[in-house]
């Protein structure tokens, strides 16, 4: 996948960033993450579950008919998909972190997808016994402005959702 490139348009009033695709980042005059947060959730098809000044987490459930212990659950303990990013840096780079349950037969299309878009996968792991489905857990962060992130994520996300 080509590397996302970004031309800056600046006047004197405010600074926008640009996507390739010509779509607008983020104004950086505007103060605070909420507008950022909101994007970033609506691309991830997710809702807010904190949004601050330094700090932005959405989630979602994924869509899994799971068991704990021979009970059905959909607690977003156990069938959660999370993502964050924190304060941006003077050029627009951002701390992005991904967490989400997995399938044992999703996990290699997953990393692969990830992976083809620049994203590193740091940890894959279980939480629970006795569940069914065997659930996973995999974790994975970029730097990079936020909005990139999410729509690179959404896209890896696509391989989990067929």
């Amino acid at each position: 996948m080509a590397e996302i490139k970004r031309d800056i348009y600046s006047d004197n009033l405010h600074r926008y960033d640009y996507d390739e695709m010509g779509e607008e980042l983020i104004d950086q005059n505007t103060r605070g993450n909420n507008g950022l947060c909101q994007r970033s959730a609506n691309i991830l098809n997710a809702s807010i579950l904190t949004s601050e000044e330094d700090l932005c987490v959405v989630i979602f459930n994924r869509d899994i008919e799971a068991e704990i212990a021979g009970r059905p659950t959909r607690s977003p303990l156990a069938l959660a998909a999370l993502f964050s990013f924190e304060s941006m840096d003077n050029i627009g780079r951002i701390l992005n972190l991904g967490e989400t349950v997995i399938l044992q037969k999703e996990i290699n299309p997953f990393i692969t997808a990830l992976r083809e878009r620049g994203i590193e996968v740091t940890a894959l792991h279980n939480h629970w016994l006795f569940d069914r489905p065997r659930l996973f857990y995999i974790h994975f962060f970029s730097i990079e402005h936020p909005i990139t992130f999410a729509k690179k994520v959404a896209e890896a996300l696509r391989v989990l959702r067929s």
